[in-house]
């Protein structure tokens, strides 16, 4: 019992211990732990103002600016939506303006879709490379865009590297098979035969209310027997 005892007492003199070099530090160091505490406090005030008295009155002063160049988009003059027309911003105005603020981020993915209508390549991967969403469809499209842009320059290997990735980045019955479909088409046109028919079969298996799957079997079967031969 005295064992017990001795070895309680020991551990509440341990805790005392230390509880005492922590007050004698925090006694020490005072001064310094109120400046890092009034920095900490400092930063988070900064932050919630700057989001607050800059950030928001932007990106709606930016929604205003954008809204000429969406519709110039929608009615694919893909042109003036990206440039302007003089009186109101187009796209990359809106992007270079406003690169802090979701439009801005939001301009980017427009600038790219309307480089890449414009035949203009290399400029669409630079600008939807910039764009980054929570958007799983936007995100989507945009990765499977950027392979688009590289088939149109002959660079298969990395087409098929976007195309990839825009097929994994949301498993859906929109977009996954879409881009599936355009990687099972470049093996087919490569004389891959074997891989391209693993994705067409995955199609089929996976997807079948997807447009690509309703006539999905005159490419499984043109491509076995291709295999067969």
């Amino acid at each position: 019992m005295a064992k017990k005892t001795n070895k309680t007492e020991d551990q509440f003199a341990q805790v005392e211990q230390a509880l005492t070099k922590t007050e004698q530090f925090i006694e020490d160091n005072q001064k310094l732990l109120t400046r890092i505490v009034g920095f900490i406090v400092g930063a988070i005030a900064l932050v919630i103002g700057f989001q607050n008295f800059y950030i928001k009155p932007l990106e709606n002063t930016a929604q205003t600016d954008i809204f000429m160049a969406e519709i110039y988009f929608e009615k694919d003059s893909f042109s003036l939506a990206l440039n302007g027309d003089g009186q109101y911003l187009g796209f990359l105005d809106v992007a270079d303006e406003y690169s802090w603020t979701k439009v801005g981020n939001l301009a980017n993915y427009y600038s790219g879709i309307c480089y890449l209508n414009l035949s203009e390549y290399e400029s669409a991967i630079e600008y939807l490379k910039k764009f980054s969403s929570d958007d799983i469809i936007l995100s989507t499209i945009a990765l499977g865009c950027i392979g688009d842009a590289y088939m149109e320059l002959g660079d298969i290997e990395k087409a098929l590297d976007s195309y990839e990735d825009a097929s994994k980045n949301s498993e859906n019955d929109f977009t996954t098979p879409m881009y599936m479909f355009k990687q099972a088409s470049i093996y087919e046109k490569e004389g891959d035969y074997k891989k391209a028919l693993g994705l067409y079969n995955y199609i089929n298996d996976n997807f079948k209310t997807s447009r690509e799957a309703s006539n999905i079997e005159k490419y499984i079967s043109r491509v076995k027997t291709i295999i067969e031969q």
